[in-house]
């Protein structure tokens, strides 16, 4: 028998309610990441064969793994999610557009855009609306969501609050925190201040150095909606060791 725990939420996200975690919950909350540059077949095939064993959310992986990893998931109700713009989003919103375009013809469902950043950071907040805009507008239209990732990394507080609003008018579906090409990855109070920024239609999604059980179930009790990580399975087999009965 798996315990639960309960996990409680104060902040007024519609997202989020005092609950009880499982391990079928827990793992409803993982895009089962694979962004190694020297991917090979094998890789994919291993990503989506875990998605599978432990129904993850989806699997994430670069433009070039869509149609394959889509294949190899297809009826399984697992989404294949996709990078855009990725990892430094210092690109044009009308290529990224075609990126995003291009991956949910191959069975993409999600898409996860970088920001220009640069943009953010040299006082540019209409051109990051814009560029979000470019992305959300075509998945919208061909019916896949998008995460924002604005690599907390790199910003202030400050300009972490701006990219909220900016995430938030540009109607999107998440506000994600890291790339995991950054110096570091999400932190709690992050994604506390995320949560709490964001409009209530937002969702947030927690990514880069999410490594053990503790420190996914912190980011979920900060508000944290999704968890982006390689290790989803090191968590899972920890939950169930952590858990198990005599």
């Amino acid at each position: 028998m798996i315990a639960a725990i309960a996990l409680g939420d104060s902040t007024p996200s519609m997202n989020h309610h005092r609950t009880r975690m499982d391990a079928s919950r827990l793992a409803s909350t993982i895009d089962h990441t694979l962004l190694q540059p020297a991917y090979s077949d094998e890789h994919v095939v291993q990503l989506c064969r875990e998605a599978q064993q432990w129904r993850f959310a989806a699997v994430c992986v670069f433009p070039s793994a869509v149609a394959r990893a889509n294949a190899l998931l297809d009826g399984s109700g697992i989404a294949v999610c996709t990078v855009v713009g990725f990892p430094f989003g210092a690109t044009y919103g009308m290529v990224k557009a075609h990126e995003a375009r291009e991956a949910i013809a191959r069975g993409a469902s999600e898409i996860d855009m970088v920001i220009d950043i640069a943009a953010l950071k040299n006082g540019r907040p209409d051109d990051v609306l814009v560029d979000i805009k470019e992305v959300v507008e075509v998945s919208y239209s061909l019916g896949a969501s998008t995460k924002v990732i604005i690599e907390t990394a790199l910003l202030t507080d400050d300009e972490k609050k701006i990219a909220c609003e900016l995430v938030t008018r540009a109607e999107a579906d998440y506000i994600k925190t890291s790339t995991g090409f950054a110096p570091h990855g999400a932190t709690v109070d992050d994604v506390r201040l995320l949560r709490a920024q964001c409009g209530p239609n937002i969702r947030v999604k927690a990514s880069g150095g999410i490594r053990t059980l503790d420190s996914a179930l912190a980011m979920i009790e900060a508000g944290a909606d999704r968890l982006g990580m390689s290790a989803g399975v090191i968590v899972m087999n920890e939950w169930n060791a952590r858990n198990a009965t005599a």
